[in-house]
C-alpha cells in the first residue's frame, strides 16, 4: 500500500474561498484522495491533533483558531506523499514561503498559514486516527496511475 497523510484545509482557507484550488494542486500532482469530511471540529479534537504542541507559547492560540470555523480534512495517498504535500505546502510562514508553494502564493501569516499535512509517517498514522475510522478510507485505483507512477501491470 502507498503512503497516507492527513491534509486539513484550515479555517481561513475556506473563509478565503481557496478550498478548490488546493485540492485542485493536489489533484494535478497525481495524488490520490482516499477520505474527506467537511466539519467543524471540537476544542477536545484539536488539543488531540495538535499535542505535540502542548505547553508551547502559540498552542492556545492554534487551538482556537483551528476549532473556530468549519474545515476539510483529508486524507491523501502516493508514494512519498508526505514529503510531496509539504512541499507543495511550503514553508508554515507565508512571507518564507517559495512562490509557487500553496503558503507562498497565498499565505500572509504564521497563524493563518491555510494547510496542515502531517510531517512524518508517525503522525500522520496518529492523525488520520482522530478524524477517520478504517472503514471511512476508500480503496481504489486511479485509472491513469500507470503514466503518473511508471508502473506497469
Amino acid at each position: 500500500m502507498a503512503e497516507r497523510t492527513l491534509v486539513i484545509i484550515k479555517p481561513d482557507t475556506i473563509q478565503r474561498h481557496l478550498m478548490g484550488e488546493i485540492i485542485s494542486r493536489l489533484e494535478r500532482k497525481g495524488l490520490k484522495l482516499v477520505a474527506a469530511k467537511f466539519m467543524q471540529i471540537s476544542e477536545q479534537s484539536a488539543r488531540r491533533l495538535y499535542a505535540v504542541h502542548k505547553g508551547k507559547p502559540f498552542y492556545e492560540g492554534l487551538v482556537r483558531y483551528i476549532s473556530s470555523a468549519p474545515m476539510l480534512v483529508m486524507v491523501w495517498e502516493a508514494e512519498g506523499v508526505i514529503e510531496i504535500i509539504r512541499k507543495i505546502m511550503g514553508a508554515t510562514s507565508g512571507y518564507e514561503a517559495q512562490p509557487g508553494t500553496i503558503r507562498g502564493d497565498f499565505g500572509c501569516s504564521v497563524r493563518y498559514n491555510l494547510i496542515h499535512g502531517s510531517d512524518s509517517r508517525e503522525s500522520a498514522e496518529r492523525e488520520i486516527e482522530i478524524f477517520f475510522h478504517p472503514d471511512e478510507i476508500v480503496e481504489y485505483e486511479l485509472a491513469d496511475s500507470n503514466w503518473l507512477y511508471g508502473k506497469k501491470d
